[in-house]
């Protein structure tokens, strides 16, 4: 997932035989001692204080084994909020600069346009029609850097109103399937499974050469389903695919990771690509979502 990390982890091997060697010192000097209790008096306070200093030792290798088990999944757990609230922060400088800017010129336009004499009505009529399209432009980069209408209108609704968006002017039919209720998705899922289908989407465009994709959502007694399949070129998938370059689906697959998911991606050359993630219930809602429930 992450391969910068296995550096690291190389260059420590040492430091970690020299705190497992130092454990077993201890361990041999500890049982050395007790030997010789039997030939001459100890101070049993040495013997307690080596059997502490020990059980420390083995403590301390341990919970740093611990540690660095958990350091990759933390690791990119904290990426993604960090990339959320990057995209976040663009969003809002979009919305609330950018496109008020924009609006702005509009009406300063529509004011000289009224006063303009009108052999210069055309000139004003193509530079609205400029900032219109400039405006829209800002307005749907803005959504797709943050999906606002996700608390509000739930998965199903923004998923649709993206692919709305993104597909108007492409020649794909697609279809988004979805014949239950969401209830008991939380944010992160739905956030999750928004950013998923949001990544196969263009790399449909830019690579597949699709004519028909299929989204499909739907409860299962062991979480969320996403499936998103697409009739294009295919390609090979990756083994690893952040040491292979793909960027996106590593994006993906970081993402389900993180939320104790799964993601497969199942594609081949001339038969298309097929993306399934499991994103499992919260213990608080597992039970109720057993039961699908039908809309």
């Amino acid at each position: 997932m992450f391969p910068r990390l296995k550096i690291p982890l190389r260059r420590c091997s040492r430091a970690t035989l020299l705190r497992w060697a130092t454990a077993l010192l201890c361990v041999v000097s500890l049982v050395a001692n007790l030997s010789l209790l039997a030939a001459q008096a100890l101070p049993i306070g040495l013997l307690l204080l080596q059997l502490v200093a020990t059980l420390g030792v083995c403590w301390h290798l341990g919970h740093g084994a611990r540690s660095i088990s958990m350091r990759p999944a933390e690791l990119a757990d904290r990426m993604l909020k960090v990339q959320e609230s990057e995209r976040q922060h663009l969003s809002r400088e979009l919305h609330d600069d950018i496109g008020q800017l924009l609006t702005a010129a509009k009406l300063q336009l529509d004011w000289l346009q009224r006063r303009v004499p009108g052999e210069l009505q055309a000139h004003c009529g193509s530079l609205r029609s400029t900032l219109e399209d400039s405006l829209s432009k800002v307005r749907d980069v803005s959504a797709i850097l943050n999906p606002r209408q996700l608390a509000s209108l739930g998965l199903e609704a923004s998923l649709r109103a993206h692919l709305v968006r993104t597909l108007a002017n492409s020649d794909v039919h697609w279809s988004l399937e979805c014949h239950q209720r969401l209830g008991g998705v939380t944010e992160e899922v739905a956030m999750a499974a928004f950013r998923i289908t949001q990544e196969a989407v263009t790399n449909m465009l830019r690579h597949a050469q699709a004519r028909n994709l299929t989204v499909r959502l739907q409860r299962s007694p062991n979480g969320l389903a996403l499936s998103i399949q697409d009739d294009g070129l295919g390609f090979i998938p990756a083994a690893n695919p952040a040491e292979a370059g793909q960027r996106g689906m590593a994006g993906m697959q970081e993402r389900a990771t993180a939320l104790k998911g799964s993601l497969e991606i199942t594609s081949q050359l001339g038969l298309g690509t097929r993306i399934d993630a499991l994103f499992p219930w919260p213990p608080r809602t597992h039970e109720r979502a057993r039961t699908p429930h039908s809309p």
